[in-house]
């Protein structure tokens, strides 16, 4: 049976079925919701009723609670319940956090602070694969470009979500590439900041990508010129922004 929030939307009930693992199938669903909104206007269940409407024992809710808490989304306080958190407290670098994130609407908000961190991260990241980077690393960016060529070449064979991953695939080589650990903690970011600005821009551009831009970040990372790398890398990023502008003034 669905339940009714109180703004009169319906979320479904214990039939829409959390998998084989209770706690992570709740934790799942509870995040999912959390993060898409789904509690803006309502407030958050207890615990018993969240047993009774996921059809769950206590230690279930109890766990997927804790869990969602441990990642920011949840604070419990006494005699208060449990309520959602703000946004700005949510560990945004949880990988499950930033899965949830891409249920959300894309708005021109996120996909600005999404570049804002790109534009901190990419092109620093670029700049020291070029200086630094050895022949494992530059082989990597090498192949990942190789397979970028291909979905382009092969539209009618690759799909969408293809050429999506050999995009994300290219950034990421760049990122390992660099040999820097901390620029590596931020490829679950990466990915999600691209997977939400190709959402949005290739609805407007019609293409996932610009190969030429992408090409020049490589050749300027293989010649070793990391001034061209940084700013070849900081051009693709300032494209989704130019797009964005574009749209908004159109």
């Amino acid at each position: 049976m669905d339940v009714s929030l109180a703004d009169g939307r319906r979320m479904p009930g214990p039939e829409a079925g959390l998998g084989r693992n209770l706690t992570y199938g709740l934790l799942d669903l509870l995040g999912k919701r959390i993060v898409t909104g789904a509690y803006e206007t309502t407030s958050f269940p207890t615990e018993a009723e969240l047993s009774d409407q996921q059809g769950v024992s206590r230690s279930v809710t109890r766990e997927a609670v804790k869990m969602l808490t441990a990642k920011g989304l949840l604070t419990a306080r006494p005699r208060q319940g449990t309520s959602v958190q703000p946004a700005a407290c949510w560990n945004l670098f949880d990988p499950d956090v930033l899965r949830w994130m891409l249920e959300r609407k894309v708005t021109a908000q996120l996909l600005e602070q999404f570049n804002q961190l790109r534009s901190a991260i990419e092109p620093g990241a670029a700049a020291l694969a070029a200086r630094t980077g050895d022949p494992a690393g530059l082989a990597g960016i090498e192949a990942a470009f190789a397979h970028m060529q291909a979905t382009e070449a092969g539209q009618e064979t690759y799909a969408h979500h293809e050429a999506l991953e050999a995009d994300i695939g290219f950034h990421l080589s760049i990122l390992r590439a660099s040999g820097n650990p901390f620029f590596m903690q931020f490829r679950d970011v990466v990915a999600t900041a691209l997977r939400t600005s190709i959402r949005m821009t290739r609805s407007i551009s019609g293409k996932v990508f610009d190969l030429a831009a992408h090409e020049a970040v490589m050749l300027a990372i293989l010649r070793g010129d990391a001034d061209a790398a940084f700013a070849a890398m900081a051009a693709i990023i300032g494209e989704v922004s130019r797009i964005m502008e574009q749209e908004k003034a159109a």
